[in-house]
């Protein structure tokens, strides 16, 4: 039976690299003091949408009832659940969550309608908590080998210039501003022609330089000062708007080597108090990712000496490898170990026993060895 559209199962090596992913996120934000929380995947639908209901990702919300006729809706996101969890934390209150979301939008390319979304934010944030959230951002990206660029804009910059060209319908243009990536050059055009907001295509594409007299672009310039500070490059991008309609000052954006947006977030208020977060999709990141898993797995094949290959099993477990015991013959077992990228099969017999010694059969080179018992217990192979 078939999936329905936008889901998929994870099994064996995608499995294995989405764990991988979700580890080296979780291990990164707890060395960055922030704490774990977990939150319902089903909430009442009117919480979902909060006060952005004319946000694109709000409008894809997955709805449903349950039999006490209640309008409820799947989470999209975490950050409009910060408003109730945040509540009564000492300040500021740093939080990271993993788990699935879910959107019913249209499927393409890597975008699926569940997904598993690793989020970090910072309720009572500074400029300064920031920099920090992208240094662990960056740690995450160096580590998965992601050859990425971290940008950054600011929406009250973004409101500032379309004061001054005079500019109306601002939420309208933020709009468009996100979807630029994804149109040509023609359909940006006509999209901010029928705005009447040619001018700001103009305007973002000059020079860093120019941006300097505005006041907020300060928020840039000391956000770099202090990424800077913690080894990070971030670079100014005057087009980055994010879509959302909760953003308020800096938003961020981290682009893959195809200019593809992997990872983003940005500054917004939770209950008036200035919030800070940034999130990325593991799905997202397994695709871009250059890291090669290379987890050992052991076979032990009982050939009629079951309590010796129990034995030796929970031997090779002790040390930290990962072993499991085959009871059948040699061929299925080896069949067995190629279907599941079992790498190393140990066979162990009445002849092994006496002799001392086993033989071990390496998959991926098709080389056999025969080595003492006394060594393999000590996990020397």
């Amino acid at each position: 039976m078939e999936t329905v559209k936008g889901f998929r199962d994870k099994i064996g090596k995608d499995a294995e690299k989405a764990a991988f992913i979700r580890e080296v996120a979780r291990q990164t934000f707890e060395r960055y003091n922030f704490f774990e929380v977990e939150t319902p995947i089903i909430e009442y639908e009117e919480f979902v949408k909060g006060e952005n209901q004319n946000d694109e990702a709000v409008s894809d919300i997955f709805k449903l009832n349950d039999k006490g006729g209640r309008n409820l809706a799947l989470r999209y996101e975490f950050t409009f659940q910060l408003k109730r969890i945040a509540k009564n934390q000492k300040l500021p209150f740093k939080r990271f969550q993993i788990g699935p979301v879910f959107r019913d939008e249209p499927v393409t390319g890597n975008r699926f309608r569940q997904f598993t979304q690793c989020d970090i934010d910072v309720v009572g944030a500074t400029i300064k908590d920031q920099a920090e959230f992208l240094c662990a951002i960056n740690e995450i990206l160096v580590a998965l080998k992601i050859n990425s660029t971290i940008y950054v804009n600011n929406r009250k910059l973004l409101n500032e210039i379309l004061d001054e060209e005079k500019i109306k319908n601002k939420e309208e243009v933020i709009r468009e501003l996100d979807k630029m990536d994804k149109l040509s050059e023609s359909e940006v055009l006509g999209n901010f022609k029928r705005i009447s907001a040619e001018k700001i295509l103009e305007v973002i594409k000059k020079p860093e330089a120019f941006f300097k007299k505005y006041k907020s672009y300060s928020e840039i310039e000391e956000l770099k000062k202090y990424a800077k500070l913690y080894g990070v490059e971030v670079k100014f991008l005057p087009s980055l708007a994010r879509g959302l309609s909760y953003y308020t000052g800096n938003v961020f954006e981290v682009k893959s080597k195809i200019k593809e947006t992997i990872c983003a977030g940005g500054t917004y208020l939770i209950d008036g108090v200035e919030s800070s977060g940034i999130s990325f999709s593991i799905e997202r990141f397994m695709a871009v990712t250059n890291v090669k898993l290379n987890i050992e797995k052991i076979l032990v094949v009982s050939l009629n000496e079951d309590k010796k290959a129990i034995e030796l099993s929970k031997k090779l477990r002790k040390m930290g490898k990962n072993a499991s015991v085959y009871f059948g013959k040699p061929t299925k077992a080896l069949e067995y170990a190629n279907s599941y990228g079992i790498k190393k099969v140990i066979f162990i017999g009445k002849k092994e026993v006496e002799k001392k010694k086993m033989k071990i059969k390496n998959l991926m080179t098709g080389k056999e060895v025969t080595l003492t018992i006394e060594r393999i217990d000590k996990g020397k192979f």
